[in-house]
């Protein structure tokens, strides 16, 4: 039987690069999925299903070939992934424009298709909508339409609203060839100084279930298709509870606490979306500190290693049974720009390399994140230790995703529409909207904000941190100094303590949620000369207290361009956002709180759930 199903950019046919058009039961796509699957994995080396079971950091390339200029230099080629080792699920970090990403992706397709069995490659990305550069964890929105951050979806609390930006990320990723999404966060944020609070949709958990559900409906859409982008939940089964608010990428941030016995309510989110039906989970990085399950203490192991949680909770109690992927880097240091991050081995430290991997799969782990090399998992067979059908189980979850997708019968995407679909006009203009929409105008201390808000035309406005052009493309005046202004708008970064022992920890903004004294001395010397307002990024719930008291209106962001911000602060458009967390007073509030309740905590400055006051145009 011979079959033309997809032809590739170049005209190839797509089955002749596979199988030179020989069909086999699991090419033909007439077939069940689960008969297709079956039938690869029976045909599959040991090589190859190690392979499956590794997702890799890879670089794209510069001009979209190939072979061109890395943008990771030095880091092992995307090519020798595929052709060397087998492994074909790829994640990406930095993508050049829509047309040449597109045109990687096809050439990267055809170099799959031609090795071994023709497995196709599946890329993935961290969220990368948004404003937040953070190598471990996110990116800038670059080419693609930008938009709030998650904790931005959060503060709109409308399903609808978060399933149509999904829909869109969806057809942007589709575009370029990005088949998962490493998200959404399901954690719930209920440790103020947790730097990943950006990326999760707030401290309410059954908001956070609902917004989840809304998230993966628009990237899955009902079930798995061509048409679909495989969302990964995480941090299984709730990485918000961190102790002192550190994080688990770094050796003094690995215990998950849960001192006020909260462990279900972080839990619930994952709940919904597994009930609704989501492709993969990725475990969290902590070791559970003190949680009892079923009456049996959960061994202090991270979750990745963790069979209780893994194999007990995940797939024995809630019934999961999709891919289980590691965070990045659980067995084998990471390497970044000449810096080295340790194993993230929480609790198991002890054990070598091979050890770990054995025991995440004991644990019930389909696959390994951030790892580049499947020997370790060869080994695991070869010597006895692993049976090779313990492999067959991950490998046939990992491959029934790929067949879901459509990957094997039409693997190739449109380059010229990919610098069409990608940043339209259309969808730019409805995340610049959303940045608007999403920001919550609070009232500071000075004074009414109704006095100074909207921002009438023609109003001399000091924004030292606002471009003149935006400033006058909102029919608004620039006032170089404060003195002689109408009103001042000060937009301020967050709060949080430097760290610059690895590269990575650099971005991780943590600590203290105070501003610097001169920040707010700075605030008061602008307020006494004229009627001002602090518009603040709100990526943690900063400690707004001292700055609000000379502020007549302090605007939470949560991601939002200088044009967006303006937008709201002249009415054009109305800021709908509510708080989605609760601001503390101070820092002997949030030292007193627990890190697994959310809010609660001794006079809070903003309740969670604050609307926004409302900014008319109206005279």
């Amino acid at each position: 039987m011979t079959a033309s199903l997809s032809t590739a950019p170049d005209g190839t046919r797509y089955r002749d690069l596979n199988r030179n058009g020989v069909m086999d039961p699991y090419e033909d796509p007439r077939l069940p999925v689960a008969e297709r699957v079956a039938d690869l994995v029976s045909r599959l080396s040991l090589e190859e299903k190690a392979g499956l079971m590794i997702q890799t950091i890879v670089p794209t390339t510069t001009d979209g070939e190939v072979d061109g200029p890395s943008m990771m230099p030095g880091r092992t080629s995307a090519q020798e992934f595929v052709e060397g080792m087998h492994v074909t699920h790829l994640n990406i970090h930095q993508i050049p424009d829509p047309r040449a990403m597109a045109r990687w992706v096809n050439g990267l397709q055809r170099v799959a298709a031609a090795s071994g069995h023709g497995i196709p490659v599946t890329i993935s990305t961290d969220p990368r909508h948004s404003f937040t550069e953070n190598v471990g964890a996110s990116f800038t929105a670059g080419h693609l339409s930008a938009w709030p951050e998650p904790l931005g979806l959060g503060a709109l609390a409308d399903p609808g609203f978060v399933r149509e930006f999904a829909d869109i990320a969806r057809q942007e990723y589709l575009a370029v060839g990005i088949r998962s999404a490493l998200h959404p966060m399901l954690d719930v944020a209920t440790e103020p100084r947790w730097p990943r609070q950006y990326g999760t949709f707030g401290q309410d958990a059954d908001l956070v279930g609902r917004l989840g559900v809304a998230y993966v409906d628009g990237f899955e859409g009902d079930r798995l298709t061509a048409a679909s982008v495989a969302c990964m939940a995480k941090h299984f089964p709730g990485g918000g509870p961190e102790k002192d608010g550190e994080d688990p990428h770094f050796p003094y941030g690995t215990d998950q606490v849960y001192p006020g016995g909260m462990f279900e309510y972080h839990l619930e989110p994952f709940r919904r979306v597994i009930d609704r039906g989501v492709s993969a989970i990725m475990p969290s990085y902590g070791i559970p500190r003190g949680v009892v399950l079923e009456g049996d203490p959960v061994e202090e192991v991270a979750f990745g290693f963790n069979h209780q949680i893994i194999t007990g909770l995940l797939r024995e109690k809630l019934g999961f049974t999709g891919v289980v992927c590691t965070d990045w880097g659980l067995i084998t240091e990471s390497r970044l720009m000449g810096k080295v991050l340790p194993p993230r081995s929480w609790g198991v430290e002890h054990l070598s390399e091979i050890e770990r991997v054995r025991k995440a799969l004991d644990a019930g782990v389909d696959q390994f994140g951030g790892e580049d090399d499947p020997a370790l998992v060869i080994e695991l067979v070869r010597s006895g230790a692993v049976p090779e059908s313990r492999l067959d189980v991950s490998v046939a979850r990992l491959l029934t995703v790929k067949f879901e997708l459509g990957l094997f019968d039409d693997p190739f995407i449109d380059e010229d529409a990919a610098g069409e679909i990608v940043g339209s006009a259309e969808f730019r203009a409805a995340g610049d909207r959303a940045q608007s929409r999403s920001t919550v105008i609070l009232p500071g201390g000075a004074g009414e904000a109704a006095s100074v808000l909207p921002l009438r035309p023609g109003t001399a406005v000091h924004a030292p941190q606002v471009s003149d052009d935006a400033i006058r493309a909102a029919g608004l005046v620039p006032a170089p100094y404060a003195a002689g202004a109408d009103v001042s708008v000060l937009r301020l970064q967050p709060p949080f303590e430097p760290r610059d022992e690895f590269m990575l920890e650099a971005h991780f903004h943590a600590g203290s949620l105070a501003f610097d004294d001169a920040v707010v001395a700075g605030v008061a010397e602008v307020a006494a000369a004229a009627p001002t307002v602090v518009a603040v990024h709100l990526e943690r719930p900063a400690l707004l207290a001292p700055v609000a008291a000379h502020a007549h209106a302090v605007v939470a962001t949560f991601g939002a361009s200088d044009e967006a911000l303006l937008d709201v602060l002249t009415g054009r458009v109305p800021a709908a956002g509510r708080l989605p967390f609760e601001v503390p007073r101070d820092e002997a509030a949030v030292l007193a709180g627990h890190s697994d309740v959310p809010g609660g905590t001794v006079d809070p400055v903003y309740e969670a759930g604050t609307p926004s006051l409302v900014v008319t145009t109206d005279a």
